[in-house]
């Protein structure tokens, strides 16, 4: 794996850096008790300024001050004229802006295009704080406010529309966000060595605009400069000779993309950049890549360098507060709530789900943090958080068990451009040994003080049962009444489009979590997560998987849709009808189909709530057309009744005859699925009544689930 310079071998003397503020100034009367005049950078967020290193801006803001500057913050402003943007002065170096811990558009609407009327990053769950594409609305009122200042985009929202993206909510391809919010550049994924960088070249008199060089950015260029090698892959007909990324000169080889123009004309075309984009993820051998648009390229630089644990160390145990800012007062900030008593102990996935934008933004090489740091955070939540009563909600990360898992071989790594390492089997040259999250597990729980640690983060359970000590250790001490894993589906179809193992490796798992239980003498519940309407699944696929549920005894509580966010390989998937996975071709490419029409999703929706009467007649008519009558009476066997209840609703205890309840437990957040029926809940979960859908405690934001 390339190498980088420590991520703070520039930090100032400590005789000369200024004291760490209680809190990053969001007010010229804070600025003026910190005796400041002006502010060296200013972060614009879409999320309440909580000074915590799972919220972007906090990491980003305490990085750049433990650099020597004065960063201030303006969280949340009235985008309605550049007067809130002032509010600070005028920065010194640049703007940073991002939209905050989600993509707006994903904070503001369902799957179905619904309005949102709440937001988790907001002060007392209000929504309407932050505008549609937040990153754009928020660079034009940045320049109105100060027309000379550079602006330099990140967070999520700017990570997956670094390039032309398919927009679900339009349903157009739009241009990149670099190109609509007409701002300097653009950080993509895990920002601190590129902030850092920008920082360091800006007070030297650079202007972000010309950093042209900073992995893990983009900017624009009127055309590709002298001393490079274009690969051009702007067309599938006749594709170039393969250039290897590892021949001589790759590392000044750059790979053009379709065009905005193209790929927005043509979907095999959309499907083939994508392809491309993420087989150019490796830190390790990724090059350049250039896409058109109009008469100017958008350039992007190879992914940035992971960081080392003792880096990742040094960004954790920063000067944060650890708390929302003092003007919140009172009010309740449900993000904040979720994450306040959990700790973050590694970035990254290699899991590679095609649904899911953790891999794309954090990347698949797995960044740990040393026993050390996490113990010390354990310690810091035990003195320093508010209403700590001995339990850490979650220790994880965007998953449970992947701490300090890596290749076992860096040349290898260095390589390879497989987009998932446990897909469709677990690689060889995977370490996939528990023993140091056990460990970990066990010197946590030995902390003074804590008397429970809850394990809430997804759990990859094709990996655990390579580990049973780690099963038993998890099952026997971190489970409370249920543990929550997602299978996402039953059938092969939908699976192997999701990038997720099969139902076998949750059979295997199951097994060891019921022996665990058993001998540990306690009564807990494995809680199947499954997603709705995916591309490549078919009315049959969505018909199976609530039979399997009925025989199981499930009853979803509330499902999860498919949306297709930004830049994912599923969602070129949706909107290529081709599958990005294997190579793309004019003639010969596998096709893949997807519930598209509000009805068809509808109804993908309801055979996951066989049990609610509101979905009856839709299920009913659906396994008519479908052939499958059979399916249709009061036979255990079959999946619904024919008769309906008067007046049915979907309500939490409508009944059906003999008292019967259809829905056992009030919906709550995410994708949950009650116990079987005529089984008690049990206990309150790790992680349960408080995590908002789509969230998890990351750090989403400049920095770059």
């Amino acid at each position: 794996m390339l190498a980088a310079p420590n991520l703070f071998a520039h930090r100032p003397d400590r005789s000369v850096r200024p004291k760490a503020a209680p809190f990053l100034p969001m007010s010229r009367a804070e600025m003026d008790r910190l005796g400041w005049d002006q502010c060296d950078v200013i972060v614009v967020t879409g999320d309440a300024y909580i000074d915590h290193p799972s919220f972007g801006m906090a990491i980003i803001g305490r990085l750049l001050e433990s650099q020597g500057l004065r960063v201030g913050i303006i969280a949340q402003p009235d985008w309605s004229s550049a007067e809130p943007f002032k509010i600070l002065g005028k920065p010194r170096l640049f703007w940073g802006v991002t939209g905050g811990n989600m993509d707006s558009m994903v904070n503001h609407y369902t799957a179905d295009r619904r309005l949102r009327h709440n937001d988790s990053y907001t002060p007392n769950d209000e929504g309407g704080k932050r505008p549609d594409r937040a990153v754009i609305v928020y660079s034009q009122r940045c320049r109105e406010a100060f027309k000379d200042v550079p602006i330099v985009l990140g967070g999520i929202e700017a990570s997956l529309r670094r390039i032309a993206q398919y927009d679900h909510w339009s349903e157009k391809i739009r241009r990149s966000v670099l190109v609509d919010s007409k701002a300097d550049m653009l950080v993509y994924g895990n920002a601190e060595r590129a902030i850092i960088e920008i920082a360091q070249r800006a007070l030297k008199g650079e202007s972000p605009k010309a950093m042209t060089d900073i992995r893990g950015t983009a900017i624009m260029r009127s055309s590709v400069p002298d001393g490079w090698t274009v690969v051009d892959s702007s067309s599938i007909d006749d594709p170039s000779a393969p250039v290897s990324p590892r021949a001589a000169g790759a590392d000044r080889m750059v790979v053009r993309l379709p065009s905005f123009e193209q790929v927005t004309a043509d979907k095999v075309l959309y499907a083939h950049a994508s392809r491309v984009l993420h087989q150019e993820s490796n830190p390790g051998n990724a090059r350049a890549l250039v896409q058109r648009h109009g008469d100017r390229d958008v350039w992007l630089n190879p992914p940035p360098i992971p960081l080392e644990t003792n880096e990742m160390d040094g960004v954790y145990d920063l000067p944060y507060a650890r708390a929302p800012h003092p003007s919140y007062g009172d009010a309740r900030i449900p993000a904040w709530e979720m994450i306040r008593f959990s700790v973050n102990i590694m970035r990254g996935c290699f899991g590679g789900c095609s649904f899911c934008s953790i891999t794309e933004h954090e990347g698949r090489i797995i960044q740990s943090r040393s026993e050390g740091s996490i113990l010390r955070e354990i310690e810091q939540i035990r003195d320093k958080t508010k209403g700590f009563t001995g339990v850490i909600s979650d220790m994880g990360g965007p998953t449970a068990n992947m701490y300090r898992l890596a290749c076992k071989d860096k040349e290898t790594e260095s390589v390879c451009r497989r987009p998932s390492c446990v897909f469709p089997d677990i690689c060889k040259n995977l370490n996939t040994d528990h023993s140091s999250l056990v460990q970990l597990y066990r010197k946590a729980r030995a902390v003074p003080g804590v008397k429970k640690i809850h394990i809430a983060s997804g759990l990859r359970y094709d990996l655990a049962v390579r580990n049973p000590e780690y099963v038993k250790e998890l099952v026997t001490h971190h489970v409370g009444g249920y543990l929550k894993i997602a299978p996402e589906h039953t059938e092969p179809g939908p699976l192997a489009k999701m990038m997720k193992p099969g139902m076998g490796a949750y059979d295997e798992f199951k097994r060891m979590f019921d022996k665990a239980a058993k001998e540990a003498g306690k009564k807990l519940y494995l809680i199947p997560y499954f997603i709705a309407a995916h591309p490549g699944t078919t009315d049959e696929d969505m018909m199976n998987l609530a039979l399997w549920l009925k025989r199981n005894g499930f009853k979803a509580d509330q499902v999860q849709t498919f949306l297709p966010s930004p830049m994912s390989l599923a969602t070129a998937m949706y909107h290529s009808e081709r599958n990005p996975l294997r190579p793309v071709r004019r003639v010969g490419s596998e096709m893949v189909s997807s519930a598209k029409g509000l009805k068809q999703r509808r109804l993908h929706k309801a055979f996951l709530r066989y049990h609610d009467p509101e979905n009856w007649p839709i299920l009913r008519e659906a396994l008519k057309r479908m052939g499958r009558e059979d399916l249709i009476g009061p036979g255990e066997e079959q999946l619904i009744p024919a008769w309906q209840p008067v007046g049915a609703t979907a309500t939490p205890r409508e009944k059906g005859p003999k008292g019967k309840v259809f829905l056992t437990q009030q919906a709550g957040q995410g994708r949950r699925v009650v116990p079987p029926v005529g089984k008690a809940p049990g206990p309150k979960p790790a992680g349960a009544g408080g995590k908002p859908s789509g969230m998890k405690p990351r750090q989403t934001n400049l920095k770059g689930r």
